[in-house]
């Protein structure tokens, strides 16, 4: 039988173990705990902030972050368009509705310039939208310096959605710590993991408490159980917080290893014509989370679509890049400014086997199957 090779799986060491098997001695199992504290602050002095709140994923990081900056029906987001659709979600459970903006080439996240654009348009009209979230994608960080002051120039919140770039830096420093909340996600997939589970980070304590508030079920501080607000059930488990814990002490070896892969990769099929590797951009550093191409059909002589079905009979995993929201029948509606550049990197982009425990023998059975297909 032909061993799969899937695109980004779980990679468990030692340390996690230990720190559940000291979770279930001491029968801390619930969503609260020592595991919990302990990671929160271990995930602060990880990447530079002050304050954090684990939860249960990344999406509840965000609905979270949304309600924090008061988000109210009929409220108009900004958003980035080429992202998994948890981003945008939370935007419709608030009963806001999200504009979408196209990314740019060099990071292929939110263009700056259609923001300041977007922006000073809507404040002519005199209708500036509630919020702006920025994904950072793929791994790598968004142009922020722009962003972040096109924001603070008109007083809008920025909310930082960095679920898939754990690891990354922007000019010194980790995304998700330049807005007013940044959001992680240690989905199975991602770079480290919980299994399930996010973090809400911020430099407000204040914000911080009160998603730590939300996240409990808005439950007043008397003895008997008491609500003066909705809240949800969001916290992280005990458990789960010490696999964080584990993974969070080899968050610089998992970074190394995917990027390994994608210099193994670009090494390999870059000299093919119709290959073109995303880019990192020169102000910080790309984990590599996933490793992104683009295929030109005419060059390269087959397409995307070809290359992805062709590898799925190898039993090799790889899937197109995001379909941009603006695209889905969900948001058909909604606004979007641009999209040319998302919808180019959707029709022709692909991304490849990434797991950190991917072996040479992995990547070799990957770049031999696509080299295979070139005419």
């Amino acid at each position: 039988m032909i061993k799969p090779i899937l695109l980004s799986t779980p990679h468990m060491g030692d340390r996690e173990l230990e720190f559940v098997r000291e979770a279930f001695e001491t029968n801390w199992i619930a969503p609260v705990g020592p595991h919990v504290d302990t990671f929160e602050q271990e995930f602060c002095q990880a990447i530079g902030t002050n304050h954090a709140a684990a939860v249960s994923s990344g999406t509840a990081a965000l609905h979270l972050a949304l309600r924090l900056v008061g988000i109210e029906p009929g409220d108009e987001v900004i958003c980035s368009t080429l992202t998994f659709i948890a981003t945008a979600s939370p935007i419709t459970y608030l009963g806001a509705k999200p504009i979408f903006i196209d990314s740019d080439r060099t990071s292929w996240n939110m263009n700056p310039d259609l923001l300041r654009e977007t922006l000073a348009k809507q404040a002519h009209q005199g209708k500036l939208p509630k919020a702006v979230v920025v994904v950072h994608l793929y791994g790598q960080s968004a142009d922020l310096a722009p962003i972040v002051e096109v924001c603070n120039e008109y007083e809008i919140p920025l909310i930082e959605d960095a679920a898939e770039a754990l690891g990354a830096t922007y000019k010194g420093r980790s995304p998700g710590t330049f807005g007013r909340i940044g959001i992680f996600s240690f989905n199975g997939n991602k770079i480290i993991t919980t299994s399930g589970g996010g973090m809400l980070v911020s430099e407000d304590a204040d914000l911080v408490a009160k998603a730590r508030f939300l996240a409990t079920q808005a439950r007043d501080p008397a003895p008997h159980y008491q609500h003066s607000e909705i809240g949800y059930n969001y916290r992280l488990s005990n458990v789960l917080a010490g696999i964080g814990r584990g993974q969070l002490h080899v968050l610089e070896d998992r970074v190394a290893a995917r990027r390994r892969n994608f210099t193994i990769y670009q090494q390999a099929l870059a000299k093919f014509p119709g290959i073109e590797f995303m880019p990192e951009a020169d102000f910080g550093r790309a984990t590599r989370w996933l490793t992104c191409l683009t295929v030109d059909a005419k060059a390269f002589g087959v397409d995307r679509e070809q290359i992805r079905i062709a590898l799925a009979q190898q039993q090799i995993e790889v899937r197109p890049v995001w379909k941009p929201l603006h695209l889905q029948p969900v948001f058909r509606e909604c606004e979007c400014v641009g999209g040319a550049i998302a919808e180019d990197l959707f029709n022709n982009g692909l991304c490849l086997p990434s797991g950190s425990n991917l072996t040479l023998e992995d990547l070799d059975r990957v770049i031999q199957a696509i080299a295979h297909l070139h005419r």
